[in-house]
């Protein structure tokens, strides 16, 4: 599948600083240890509705990541996938009248431009879940084979439980598990299971629905073993980072860790497991099941800069959970204003501390709103007419652009 083309990332002075960030399964800021090609995998779009903002703030997220390891001297290796079957999408398609695969080709094609619009690193590797079905039945395969997979009627299942990390991604008890298990697509209650818990890997063809005939015969992989199959196959075991939203540690990183810990007999499957935090609007996350969404190709045609909504995810951690507010953007839309007016006056104060300070911020889990004052503060100084440096407002430029996706 085509990923969007790469954005420009301006050399800088000097060596970024070496990263920090908050793993999930330990709760605890650590830093990541990449040699010299650092390996990541984010979970990508269901394109069953456009781009929302919830989306931009988690791939804004690990874009920063993917900045900070550029400038730290590494080499990235980045994969993302596209759930392009799956229920919500045969459903929405069903409510609308419409072709699935026209809908999922129509919003993956969104994605890409609002990624671009972003400044968004693209992955190396952009699979779709289709595209990998043949892969994701030889997986399951190999898992039967281990012994860890049984069929309840003609659908195929993963004993969580023949991994003995199971549920050390998420922290959560078991209580917590069944009740998040049954939010979020799962099937706790269905007779003939082993364990509540316990995840489809293939599901048998139904009527009327799509299917692929395989080794494992006519049918479509479940979730989770559609982002391992893909992780596997292009990075291979034991990658730095794991990265999606907050919602995905339970159940979907949390069962694809387990899967592939029993498939390679390696752990844990990733250094690390980071989630950026949720993006609420009239009082509830943004939801595609909810409809309160803010999405941000209508944010483009509505003429907003794209460096705007990006600086208005950037003025907030990615780890908190916040309100996106009119309010806010309007800010951000300043704040660019300020950046650009700076950025071409002739002489100014020397933005080698400034840089120096940025780096630090973000190499301690991605301080984004304190790297934003720094800069700020700079910029006004800026236009005050301090300072007799004529190369700093280019290096300004050039560090917005390089380590925070803010194209000036």
């Amino acid at each position: 599948m085509q990923s969007w083309q790469s954005p420009e990332i301006p050399g800088l002075p000097g060596t970024g600083l070496p990263l920090r960030l908050f793993d999930t399964s330990a709760q605890a800021v650590r830093l990541t240890s990449p040699g010299p090609v650092a390996r990541m995998y984010v979970c990508g779009i269901t394109p069953y509705d456009a781009t929302h903002m919830g989306h931009a703030a988690t791939y804004v997220a690990f874009d920063l990541v993917y900045r900070a390891w550029l400038d730290a001297g590494h080499e990235v290796h980045y994969v993302q996938n596209v759930t392009d079957i799956d229920d919500p999408l045969l459903e929405r398609a069903l409510e609308r009248g419409e072709d699935w695969q026209e809908i999922a080709e129509r919003e993956t094609a969104l994605f890409r431009e609002d990624m671009s619009c972003l400044q968004v690193i693209p992955p190396r590797e952009y699979v779709g879940a289709i595209e990998a079905i043949p892969s994701v039945a030889e997986h399951v395969i190999d898992l039967q084979a281990k012994g860890s997979v049984y069929a309840v009627d003609n659908d195929l299942y993963f004993s969580v439980h023949a991994d003995p990390m199971f549920g050390s991604v998420a922290n959560l008890s078991e209580g917590e598990m069944l009740a998040l298990f049954a939010e979020r697509g799962g099937d706790p209650d269905r007779p003939g299971k082993r364990h509540p818990l316990d995840c489809l890997v293939w599901q048998d063809g139904r009527p009327h629905e799509p299917a692929w005939d395989t080794k494992l015969g006519h049918g479509r992989p479940g979730w989770h073993i559609e982002c391992v199959a893909i992780a596997l196959d292009h990075l291979g075991p034991m990658i730095d980072v794991q990265g999606g939203g907050s919602d995905l540690a339970f159940p979907h990183h949390e069962m694809g860790a387990s899967e592939a810990q029993v498939l390679t007999g390696e752990a844990p499957f990733a250094q690390h497991y980071v989630h950026a935090g949720m993006v609420s609007w009239q009082g509830h996350k943004m939801s595609k099941s909810r409809g309160n969404l803010v999405f941000v190709s209508q944010l483009r045609h509505q003429g907003h800069d794209a460096m705007a909504l990006r600086l208005a995810l950037l003025a907030h951690h990615y780890r908190s959970d916040w309100a996106w507010t009119d309010s806010g953007l309007a800010g951000a839309t300043d704040r660019l204003e300020l950046w650009r007016a700076a950025a071409v006056v002739e002489r100014a104060p020397s933005f080698e501390p400034v840089l120096r300070r940025v780096r630090e911020h973000l190499s301690n889990d991605l301080r984004t709103p304190e790297a934003l004052d720094a800069i700020d503060a700079w910029a006004m100084s800026a236009l005050s007419g301090a300072g007799e440096d004529s190369t700093a407002p280019a290096l300004m430029r050039d560090a917005a652009q390089a380590l925070l996706g803010v194209r000036l």
